[in-house]
């Protein structure tokens, strides 16, 4: 593989420096460098981080290929800085078994625009009764860490505490989508003011609330690891802060929809706005990113969920949940985050690479920028401004909630093990 020399970039939004890979690795870091017979690529001062991990995305295959394939997925991947995703288990089939796991490892290696990493279910079928082959897809050549029937709540307390157990002895994580099946039945937005006004079907914040309370009990009494999927109330983050001062072994994602958007939204009536859990309120709003800036939400995860335009081009209660992501995932973090003064670029790349991959035990990634490191990159033009056209994503879908508006921040180069997956803003 050839030589490339990133020059004058601003690492982590730090002082301008060269980086020179070489091959699948950053081989030097520092100032007035040259190699010859390098490809040289000039910053001209945007910000280098090392490749965004996404620990929640939506690939669709195999099943529902009409949405999103693993081709079409990480090459959107690729566009928004992201060099591994992984991979939610609610596909056709689903992933329950280590042959499915294993199909969709495969198909990510195959198409290599980055890594895929599958989860896999935690019940068969994703229907809450019986424990998955959570073992043998560990086990299998996807080498699973992380369990998920993500779509679906895990409700029983007695299939949840078993879960714990079993992942506890390879070192796993179950993801739990909080969702009180019973609360939210009938739901079709949050539960509040909006709701009443508009007569549609409120889903109360304690449908979330009241699940993460009890698996954070269950994670202690285990001695397990547990990850909340997608937070998205304020009282959420004071359970999952009182959680971690207990010394529990808690962590928890938001996603950029969740960041930026509120259930005001709704009053359009706009299936686009549809998603699980649903968008909150201001005062949620303001909570999630407090609370991502102090650490007690951990990370930031899309939740891509791409649907057909038929399933989202409909009246409001028959539609879909569901938004893509990863391609305005991080413009979304620069506006509610970097230039709120709440995270700097050092922050973004500890809540969008180092911990997700921590959490997920994705090897190589989540690394620093720095010699002997794998050449896990991506180049960000932060400022840059433009409207959100999807006619342009690469995902197969097109249900952003950000059409038309103007987001900070465009991803102009992606490298994966020092082979670009973008370049100028194109795939390669």
């Amino acid at each position: 593989m050839s030589k490339i020399l990133i020059r004058g970039a601003k690492v982590l939004g730090g002082e301008p420096q060269d980086v020179l890979i070489d091959g699948e690795t950053i081989a030097e870091v520092g100032t007035g460098l040259s190699d010859e017979g390098a490809e040289v690529v000039e910053a001209d001062g945007r910000v280098l981080l090392p490749g965004l991990v996404d620990l929640h995305t939506h690939l669709r295959e195999p099943g529902r290929e009409d949405s999103e394939t693993v081709l079409t997925g990480t090459r959107a991947a690729a566009s928004g800085g992201y060099t591994a995703v992984f991979a939610m288990a609610n596909t056709f089939p689903v992933a329950d078994t280590a042959g499915v796991v294993e199909q969709v490892y495969r198909l990510g290696q195959e198409y290599g625009y980055c890594d895929v990493q599958p989860i896999g279910a935690v019940t068969v079928g994703l229907e809450g009764k019986k424990l998955a082959e959570l073992g043998a897809m560990h086990e299998s050549a996807a080498g699973v860490t992380v369990f998920s029937d993500d779509g679906k709540c895990v409700d029983d307390a007695v299939i949840m505490r078993r879960a714990l157990e079993y992942v506890k002895a390879f070192g796993g994580v179950v993801a739990q989508h909080a969702q009180e099946p019973r609360l939210t039945e009938g739901a079709q937005m949050n539960e509040g003011v909006v709701s009443a006004e508009l007569g549609l079907g409120g889903w109360p914040a304690v449908a979330e609330e009241s699940v993460i309370a009890r698996d954070v009990l269950l994670a202690e009494h285990v001695g397990s690891r547990v990850h909340i999927c997608h937070l998205s109330t304020a009282g959420s983050v004071e359970i999952v802060r009182w959680a971690k001062s207990r010394g529990i072994d808690v962590t928890a994602e938001v996603t950029p929809h969740h960041l930026l958007l509120t259930d005001e939204l709704v009053r359009s009536y706009n299936p686009v706005y549809k998603v699980n859990p649903p968008l909150r309120t201001e005062r949620d709003v303001l909570a999630l990113r407090e609370a991502l800036a102090d650490g007690t939400i951990d990370i930031v995860a899309t939740d891509h969920a791409p649907h057909p335009h038929e399933d989202k081009d409909c009246e409001w209660a028959a539609a879909a949940m569901g938004m893509v992501g990863l391609e305005t995932a991080l413009s979304v973090v620069q506006q509610t985050m970097v230039e709120t003064g709440l995270l700097d670029w050092a922050g973004v790349a500890d809540r969008m690479s180092r911990k997700p991959a921590e959490i997920g035990r994705a090897k190589g990634h989540g690394r620093p920028v720095s010699a002997g490191e794998p050449a896990n990159l991506t180049l960000v033009d932060t400022a840059y401004r433009g409207e959100v056209d999807p006619a342009g994503f690469a995902s197969r879908s097109r249900n952003t909630p950000y059409e038309g508006r103007e987001l900070p921040g465009r991803v102009t180069h992606t490298w994966l093990r020092g082979r670009a997956t973008l370049v100028d803003g194109k795939l390669a």
